[in-house]
């Protein structure tokens, strides 16, 4: 990336070793200030049942798209934006009450402002609209507050119980709901959290937030492609809260447990995959 005499007040230029020095001050002071933010979410990604398991590749995916226009970034001429500076001190502003009231998912969605903030004040407009979608995706790292997890998964498992007991008495199968529970002839499938659906929903936004990213088409495509994610999680979610319901019923629930409990797992979330592929080929 060039460097280019600035032509207004608001437009700041730096000589390379200068700016060098200054970034590598402020990437430090930016880690040290967000440790106890990103141990947070390191605990949140590693912990057992994470709905954010997948949080510790956002980083490198994020990194590799910005890698991936490492030419165009190249052929900017840098110019720094004052706007910078104010977004680097609301978002520690942020992190300061945040850190007070111990809320991390805030001082998370600070550290992305901060972020911003330190690209505009070290490269200027043209870089962040560069590499916007990349910074942004970020976003998919930050694990929501758990008692949203836990409010949005109960909705999510009494909505998934009560389509798949109608998917299965309309198979020929007795099934009537009760709460979270379905309750067959023979057995009952006890739709927990895990099976609620919100896991592969908030991993398939981010996986579709790349496949609207990548789409060759206009921008309300992207978006409407973006928002298939949210029915084809729900529907491929029944499908295994069926299956499931199924293999309980006819062969007993020991075969509805363990390994095929944990493969119905992996079989939807790629289904989920090919259905968001067809939908972008689909739509493109």
């Amino acid at each position: 990336m060039k460097n280019q005499k600035p032509d207004s007040k608001n437009q700041i230029l730096d000589t390379r070793p200068r700016r060098l020095v200054r970034q590598i001050i402020a990437g430090v002071l930016f880690l040290s200030v967000y440790l106890p933010t990103l141990i947070w979410m390191w605990d949140r990604w590693f912990a057992r049942d994470s709905y954010y398991s997948h949080g510790i590749l956002i980083p490198f995916v994020a990194g590799y798209l910005i890698w991936q226009k490492k030419d165009e970034l190249q052929k900017i001429v840098c110019v720094r934006s004052r706007l910078g500076m104010v977004l680097i001190v609301v978002g520690i502003i942020v992190h300061l009450i945040s850190s007070i009231l111990r809320i991390y998912f805030s001082s998370g969605f600070s550290m992305l402002l901060v972020l911003v903030g330190l690209i505009l004040h070290f490269y200027g407009k043209k870089v962040m609209r560069v590499v916007l979608f990349p910074v942004g995706f970020l976003f998919f790292m930050i694990p929501i507050p758990l008692v949203v997890i836990v409010n949005i998964s109960f909705q999510m498992k009494l909505f998934a119980a009560e389509i798949a007991e109608q998917v299965l008495n309309g198979m020929g199968l007795t099934a009537e709901r009760e709460g979270s529970v379905i309750i067959m002839e023979n057995t009952k499938v006890v739709v927990d959290d895990v099976c609620s659906g919100l896991r592969s929903l908030i991993s398939l936004t981010a996986l579709g937030s790349i496949f609207a990213y990548w789409l060759d088409a206009p921008v309300y495509k992207r978006i409407g492609l973006f928002l298939t994610t949210i029915p084809i999680a729900v529907i491929t979610n029944v499908f295994r809260v069926v299956v499931l319901s199924f293999v309980s019923e006819v062969w007993g629930p020991k075969y509805a447990t363990g390994f095929m409990h944990d493969a119905t797992g992996f079989l939807v979330f790629g289904l989920a995959f090919v259905l968001l592929y067809a939908a972008a080929r689909i739509i493109e």
